[in-house]
C-alpha cells in the first residue's frame, strides 16, 4: 500500500522544500557513484550539480560533456526533469496510475507546487505530464534532423533528446563544451530550441489554457496579464539588444537574417534558459546591465523559471500606475486585482530584492574579482542563480566554497519559490489573531 509520508508536524511549504532537499541528495548520492564520472568526483561538485540540474538553472563548477560519463548525464537529465515539472507532479502521478487514492496532504503540495489555483485542477497532472512528453519528443525530433546528420545516429539522438529537456525545462545545461556557440550559424536549432524554452516558461496554466481556447472562448486574467508581460519584454528585450548589442551584428560570416535570429536568441534565453550562442562577457555594459534585470523578472508563475516572475511585475507596473493616476485600484483587462495580489507583489519583490542586495554584499567580501571586472561580475552571478538562469560571465569554475553555498541557496530559493522557502524556515502557520489594531498614515515620498 502506498502512502505519501506528509507529518502533521510539517507544513506544506516545509513538505515541498524538503521534498526538494531529498531529491538533490539522491541526485548528489548518483553522481559520487564511481561510474558517474570519467574523473574523481568531489562531494561539492556533485552536490552543486545536483542542485543546479534539480533547480533547473545550469551552473556548473565542472563540464558537463567533457566530466560526466553517460550515465552521470542521465542521471543530470532525469534531475532536471523532475525538478521542471516538479517532484510532486510525478508522486501524484503514480498514485493516479495505480489507482490509488491522494490524499488531501498530497494533493495541496501538489497544488502549490505546481501554483495551481484550486485542488480541483489536480486532474491536470496527468495531462500537464503528457503535454510536457509530448513537447519534449518533438523538440527532440526536430532537433534529431540536425543533430543526427552531424554527429551520427547514437550520439545525435541523445544530443536531441538531452537539450530538448533540458530547453524545454529552461536548465541551460549542454553537452557540447561551449553551450550553442557553434551554432550561431545554424538559425533552425536556434528557432528550435527557443521555441522549446518559451513552452517552458509560459506555465501549464497559461499552456492549458491556451489549448482550450477554442472549446471555452474565454483566457483567464492570469493567462491574459503573463501572456501581455511576456510578449511586451521579448519585444522590449529584441529592440534593447538589437540597438546595443553591435558584437552579434559583426559577428563574422553571419547573414543578415543570422544576426537578427541570435539577437532574438539573446531576447528569450536570459529570463529563463542560459544558452548562449556567445559568451555573456562578449556582452556591452548596457547589454549586461539588461540581462540581469531580465534574470530578476524570470518567467511565469507554474512554469520552470525562476525570479519574481512575469505576473509580479505587472501587478506592480499596473499598480504603480493607478497610484500616480490617482486611482485606488489596479485594473487589468476590465478586471481588478485583489489586495491581496498586490501586497503579496509588493512582498515579493522587496524581499526578493533584499535577498540579492545581502548574497551580493557576501560575495564581493568572499569571492576574488579579476581585475578587468567590477562588481557586475558578482552581481550577474546572483542573479543567474535567483533566476535560474544558468548564464555566467565566468565566476562560477572560481566560487569558494561559501560562494558554492551562496549560489546554491540562491538556485534553490529561485527554483522551489520564495514564498514556499520563508513559509517553510518561518513556520508561517498562524491563525487570525482575531483583533486589529487601529490605522493611522505615514509619510510616504
Amino acid at each position: 500500500m502506498f502512502k505519501i509520508l506528509t507529518p502533521h508536524r510539517f507544513t506544506l511549504a516545509q513538505g515541498l522544500t524538503l521534498g526538494f532537499i531529498g531529491i538533490i541528495l539522491i541526485g548528489t548520492g548518483l553522481l559520487l557513484l564511481p561510474f558517474a564520472a570519467g574523473t574523481q568526483t568531489t562531494f561539492m561538485q556533485a552536490l552543486f550539480t545536483a542542485t543546479s540540474a534539480t533547480c533547473v538553472t545550469g551552473l556548473t563548477v565542472v563540464n558537463t560533456a567533457a566530466h560526466w560519463s553517460l550515465f552521470g548525464q542521465i542521471v543530470i537529465l532525469a534531475l532536471i526533469e523532475v525538478g521542471g515539472l516538479g517532484f510532486m507532479t510525478f508522486v501524484v502521478l503514480l498514485f493516479m496510475s495505480t489507482r490509488h487514492h491522494v490524499n488531501l496532504s498530497a494533493q495541496l503540495m501538489a497544488q502549490q507546487a505546481l501554483s495551481l489555483e484550486s485542488l480541483s485542477q489536480i486532474g491536470l497532472i496527468r495531462w500537464i505530464v503528457s503535454m510536457s512528453v509530448g513537447v519534449q519528443l518533438v523538440g527532440a525530433a526536430l532537433l534529431a534532423i540536425d543533430f543526427v546528420p552531424r554527429y551520427g545516429w547514437l550520439t545525435g539522438i541523445w544530443y536531441s533528446f538531452f537539450h530538448a529537456i533540458s530547453a524545454f525545462c529552461n536548465a541551460g545545461f549542454d553537452l557540447f563544451g561551449n553551450s550553442l556557440e557553434g551554432f550561431a550559424s545554424d538559425p533552425y536549432v536556434l528557432i528550435v530550441i527557443m521555441l522549446l524554452i518559451l513552452a517552458g516558461s509560459f506555465g501549464f496554466l497559461v499552456l492549458e489554457d491556451l489549448l482550450l481556447y477554442r472549446e471555452r472562448h474565454h483566457l483567464t486574467l492570469h493567462t491574459k496579464l503573463a501572456l501581455s508581460t511576456s510578449g511586451f519584454l521579448l519585444v522590449f528585450s529584441f529592440v534593447v539588444y538589437l540597438l546595443t548589442e553591435q558584437n552579434v551584428h559583426q559577428m563574422s560570416g553571419l547573414t543578415p537574417f543570422q544576426r537578427i535570429v541570435n539577437t532574438l536568441f539573446l531576447a528569450v534565453t536570459p529570463r529563463t534558459a542560459g544558452f548562449d550562442t556567445m559568451p555573456y562577457g562578449h556582452l556591452s555594459m548596457a547589454g549586461i546591465a539588461f540581462t540581469m534585470l531580465l534574470m530578476f523578472i524570470g518567467g511565469t508563475p507554474g512554469s520552470t523559471a525562476g525570479g519574481i516572475k512575469t505576473t509580479t511585475l505587472g501587478v506592480l507596473v499596473l499598480q504603480g500606475f493607478a497610484t500616480l493616476s490617482g486611482r485606488q485600484d489596479a485594473t487589468f483587462a476590465h478586471r481588478r486585482f485583489t489586495r491581496e495580489n498586490v501586497a503579496r507583489a509588493m512582498t515579493l519583490f522587496f524581499v526578493a530584492l533584499a535577498l540579492v542586495v545581502t548574497a551580493v554584499i557576501v560575495m564581493a567580501a568572499t569571492e576574488t574579482i579579476p581585475k578587468n571586472e567590477g562588481l557586475e561580475y558578482i552581481m550577474f552571478e546572483v542573479l543567474t542563480a535567483f533566476g535560474t538562469t544558468g548564464a555566467t560571465l565566468g565566476l562560477t569554475s572560481h566560487l569558494t566554497l561559501l560562494g558554492q553555498g551562496i549560489i546554491m541557496v540562491m538556485m534553490f530559493i529561485g527554483r522551489v519559490g520564495l514564498y514556499t522557502v520563508m513559509y517553510a524556515i518561518l513556520n508561517s502557520n498562524h491563525p487570525n489573531d482575531g483583533y486589529r489594531y487601529p490605522e493611522e498614515s505615514v509619510l510616504i515620498g
